[in-house]
């Protein structure tokens, strides 16, 4: 694995992460959305990744398909939670049902704040990795003089 592999798989890392960390934002910002333009509350969504070959050289590519690695990850969907949404009592609420329940979005406030500290980690560590690979090139590029 070369230098700039490295830095490919950090940077998919890292991109990969932001989206995670977008998606987080809208759900928190819609934990309490009753009405969307689809109709219904907000629905909570979820980032899903996959693995990415991050191939510099095809040689690179090939050695990684030969070894059945993949290097590097992608977002390959936004997708759409389908558990229940929180149910209150609530009859003056201008999206009540008949009965007087309003149906609120299925976003966890302490879940999204969870899942916000692992991303920020996950998105610290690649930043990390990519800081100490720029380290490791300079101390070659000294031992070279």
């Amino acid at each position: 694995m070369g230098l700039f592999t490295s830095f490919e798989i950090s940077a998919s890392a890292l991109k990969a992460q932001r989206t995670r960390l977008d998606t987080i934002s809208a759900n928190m910002a819609n934990a309490e959305t009753t009405r969307t333009p689809e109709g219904g509350p907000y629905r909570r969504k979820m980032v899903v990744f996959e693995p990415q070959p991050v191939a510099s050289s095809f040689s690179n590519h090939l050695s990684t398909a030969m070894k059945g690695g993949q290097n590097g990850v992608r977002v390959s969907q936004i997708a759409t939670d389908q558990s229940e949404l929180r149910q209150i009592y609530d009859p003056n609420h201008p999206d009540a049902d008949d009965s007087g329940y309003v149906y609120l979005p299925n976003v966890n406030i302490l879940k999204e704040t969870t899942d916000m500290m692992m991303a920020t980690r996950s998105y610290e560590a690649n930043i990390t990795s990519i800081k100490t690979a720029k380290r490791m090139a300079l101390k070659a590029l000294e031992i070279g003089k």
